[in-house]
């Protein structure tokens, strides 16, 4: 009888130290599973935070660089017209002058359009340099004639202010300048041929209200290109037909003698 009982006391501490073992087991599993989950909870919330941080980050870049162009983007107003021309186009072409053009119409001096004169002031200056060396006190025919003859990338923004202009009177307007424009400068000799490229194939149904913008660019190699309200009218390789227009702006008959000063000056500067 003695025997039987201890087997069952034997059985009874075999039972207890399992159930200790199992709960010992259980304890550990549940603090494992919850600090497992707190780690989880952490990391959710160091991403959570990360991902604010990036967006607070990127919204700080977008309003710097909001800031930035809007300081960047400087104008200069043509005192006449009013009309606002940016120092600087996205090709990195520098304002150098400001003007207007006039025509008489019944004996009435009316304003056709603003105009910017832009250049690439860099290869400018190196033009300048090697050409003159020092800086002279003032521009001279010389200076003019310089820039005139040269293939330095330059465009002539022509801002529309006379509101009742159509396609095909600015069309008229362009080739009887240039045209005469040319004559000087090829011994007396016409070439309407040559002056109808560029505005030839703008079409009549182009309308030009008032702040409709044309741009007529010399690019290198002597290429004439015409843009009006974005629209590439014609594309004119020839280095007599690039003069000529830029003589019209800067020649001995300047359409605005002002304007043609003011560049000057900005020539002095880039000595």
């Amino acid at each position: 009888m003695a025997g039987l009982n201890e087997e069952v006391q034997e059985v009874k501490r075999e039972k207890a130290k399992v159930t200790n073992e199992t709960t010992s087991e259980q304890e550990k599993e549940f603090d494992d599973n919850g600090k497992h989950k707190e780690e989880m909870i952490a990391k959710v919330g160091d991403i959570t935070m990360n991902e604010e941080n990036a967006k607070t980050d990127q919204e700080d870049q977008e309003a710097a660089k909001d800031v930035k162009e809007e300081e960047e983007v400087k104008t200069e107003v043509e005192a006449k017209t009013g009309v606002s021309f940016p120092m600087k186009l996205a090709d990195g072409k520098q304002l150098n002058a400001v003007g207007i053009r006039k025509k008489k119409i019944l004996a009435l001096g009316i304003n056709i359009y603003a105009f910017g004169m832009y250049a690439d002031n860099e290869k400018l200056k190196e033009f300048l340099r090697t050409k003159f060396g020092e800086a002279p006190e003032k521009a001279s025919k010389e200076h003019y004639d310089a820039v005139i003859n040269s293939d330095v990338g330059m465009i002539v923004r022509l801002v529309i202010v006379f509101g009742g202009l159509t396609m095909s009177m600015v069309r008229k307007n362009f080739d009887e300048g240039l045209g005469a424009s040319l004559k000087k400068l090829n011994g007396g000799q016409k070439n309407e041929e040559l002056v109808n490229k560029v505005m030839g194939a703008a079409k009549d149904t182009i309308k030009l209200p008032s702040g409709s913008i044309i741009e007529i660019a010399r690019m290198p190699g002597y290429v004439l290109q015409t843009k009006v309200k974005d629209e590439l009218i014609s594309q004119v390789e020839s280095e007599l037909l690039c003069r000529a227009y830029l003589h019209m702006y800067l020649g001995d008959e300047p359409f605005d003698k002002e304007a043609k000063e003011k560049f000057g000056a900005s020539l002095i500067t880039l000595f």
